[in-house]
């Protein structure tokens, strides 16, 4: 599986690069904080209900949750769905609200 770090990611974002993000925490999480990913729970992502994103097969994908776990586990459901570039960003939200405040 692909990681990438909080800094590798912002400094990409920071850069105006297009990046395909999905949070996969729960609603009230990204309602709280979120970095501009489109919101996709991993439940359904397990479920594999991802007709919003299934157009990004083939593209980088960068998935992110609280702690990088459950982010973890959509890259893998994703690979096993045809995703050729499912990326995790390691730590999660929490470590980038460590790195670069809220």
């Amino acid at each position: 599986m692909n990681t990438i770090t909080p800094e590798e990611l912002k400094s990409r974002l920071d850069a105006g690069e297009k990046i395909h993000l999905v949070d996969v925490r729960e609603p009230n999480e990204h309602e709280q904080f979120n970095i501009g990913g489109i919101l996709l729970p991993v439940g359904e992502i397990m479920a594999m209900q991802t007709d919003e994103i299934d157009h990004l097969k083939e593209e980088e994908v960068i998935f992110y949750c609280r702690s990088g776990n459950r982010s973890g586990h959509a890259c893998q459901v994703a690979e096993m769905m045809g995703f050729t570039n499912p990326v995790n960003l390691t730590g999660g939200m929490l470590a980038w609200v460590a790195k670069f405040g809220q």
